[in-house]
């Protein structure tokens, strides 16, 4: 990650809004819509809907140089006060060329070249030295409120523009927001995300007839921020819902278009971007996770697929020639993970309605928040690629995972993206008695909790080895 990437966080981050977790249905595998006697215990099927076809390739143009956030940092203060020579790891020509790989240089809807945050703030992430497109970034630090960046960027504005100018217009919405929405969407810890509270924040402050900006919020918004992991685009193909909690319903890119909320003026400017996100879920639909790039014990692996469809299978899938996922919802008392972010939007229930009755949940392809009670069990392809585990990232490696005794309570990382761990798979760290900094992941602090999933636990040490050799080859 670059350093100026870093410096613009929270304008950044609120562009997760409800881009994270992005998902379809791919076409070479099975999905299964089982009667209720033939599910495992404590789940539930969820239905697929219908989704839009588009053009992938045109889906990946957009993706890197499109404009779905209409506001940003006029392009010369950008590479004034942050620079605009980072390395060029998308390979992108003109204005976009030398700008870190999460942002676009977009032109706002009165003629001014912005810097704008994209989809890659949040799903993508290096591994090794490699940017990987799809991954998502576990190294972003939202622990403190980085808003007052904004005011200094202010006024920048306006003693380089003024404050009746154009650029000042085509900034002001971004800056809005982000200092709107930088008090409440600190995290206790780096590494986690908290797309959930962006969204309440956004919507609070947005009308519902036309989605234009209310400077009061019209709801109050949770004290808590629910932490989250970011998963792996490339997995989204295979699931029937959107999100941890499988809340996300209906057409999928309807509901990634409230990324926009971040900076629209209204309504309009969301009909815009729904006529283009199609294209950008037929590319996301079209990426593979990336291979284990080291050695496999291939032999160790043959017994651990044995072991993993036995044991493994019905929540999670098969893997191979014909593949399965049967797009369960888990119920928490079944697979009593940490409750924070599926009882959320239960206990606050005026932010899925608000998103239901607003355009968002209009017309033929409209999308929908259905709160559950509980978690998708998800599928694992590329899964040793995406640590830290469970939906909150409280557990740093897949050995951790699948036996719950040696889950350490306070455990801090490197964040360097090389600090692999071959054995564990996972992310080497340090077992520590307290959290001495943001580095340090807390598992006692509320919406922290490392706890559940404990179906490991019935495995010997041998028969662990062998099932974290074969998920290395998904």
């Amino acid at each position: 990650m670059t350093t100026s990437s870093h410096m613009i966080t929270p304008f950044t981050l609120s562009l997760l809004a409800a881009i994270v977790l992005l998902a379809n249905c791919r076409h070479d595998v099975m999905h299964t819509g089982p009667d209720d006697s033939d599910l495992p215990a404590g789940t539930s099927f969820l239905e697929p809907a219908a989704q839009r076809n588009g053009d992938a390739q045109a889906g990946y143009q957009y993706l890197i140089y499109g404009n779905y956030i209409g506001s940003g940092i006029p392009l010369q203060v950008f590479k004034q006060f942050f620079g605009a020579n980072s390395p060029d790891d998308l390979n992108r020509t003109g204005d976009a060329d030398g700008v870190p790989f999460n942002f676009n240089v977009v032109t706002a809807s009165n003629g001014v070249k912005v810097v704008a945050p994209t989809c890659l703030t949040c799903h993508a992430e290096k591994l090794n030295g490699q940017l990987i497109v799809g991954l998502g970034n576990n190294t972003a630090d939202h622990t403190t409120n980085q808003a007052s960046m904004f005011q200094t960027a202010d006024l920048a504005v306006k003693l380089l523009y003024g404050q009746n100018s154009p650029e000042w217009n085509a900034y002001y919405p971004a800056s809005r927001a982000s200092q709107t929405i930088g008090p409440y969407i600190l995290t206790k810890s780096r590494g986690v995300n908290p797309a959930d509270k962006i969204f309440a924040t956004l919507s609070a402050h947005r009308q519902l007839a036309d989605l234009a900006w209310i400077n009061t919020a019209q709801f109050d918004v949770p004290l808590e921020t629910v932490p989250t992991d970011v998963p792996a685009w490339w997995l989204m193909k295979k699931k029937n819902a959107l999100y941890y909690n499988g809340l996300g319903r209906g057409d999928f890119a309807r509901l990634s278009t409230a990324s926009g909320m971040l900076t629209m003026l209204d309504s309009s400017e969301a009909r815009q971007m729904d006529q283009k996100f199609p294209d950008l879920m037929a590319w996301i639909r079209s990426i593979e996770p990336p291979a284990y790039p080291f050695a496999i014990n291939q032999n160790l692996a043959a017994q651990g697929k044995v072991l993993f469809e036995s044991k493994c299978s019905k929540c999670h899938g098969t893997y191979g020639t014909e593949e399965t996922y049967p797009n369960l919802l888990v119920q928490l008392s079944t697979i009593r993970t940490d409750s924070m972010l599926s009882n959320s939007y239960r206990i606050y229930p005026e932010y899925s309605t608000w998103y239901n009755n607003s355009w968002y949940g209009q017309g033929p392809n409209k999308g929908q928040l259905l709160p559950n009670n509980g978690y998708v069990a998800p599928p694992l392809d590329g899964v040793w690629a995406t640590a830290p585990y469970l939906h909150n990232a409280s557990v740093p490696t897949l050995d951790d995972l699948l036996y719950s005794a040696q889950r350490p309570k306070y455990w801090k990382r490197t964040f360097d993206n090389s600090d692999y761990n071959k054995e564990k798979v996972g992310w080497n760290y340090t077992v520590e008695t307290s959290q001495t900094n943001i580095n340090t992941y807390d598992t006692t602090l509320p919406g922290y909790n490392n706890g559940g999933h404990t179906f490991g636990d019935v495995l010997t040490d041998t028969e662990r080895k062998a099932v974290l050799e074969y998920l290395k080859t998904l």
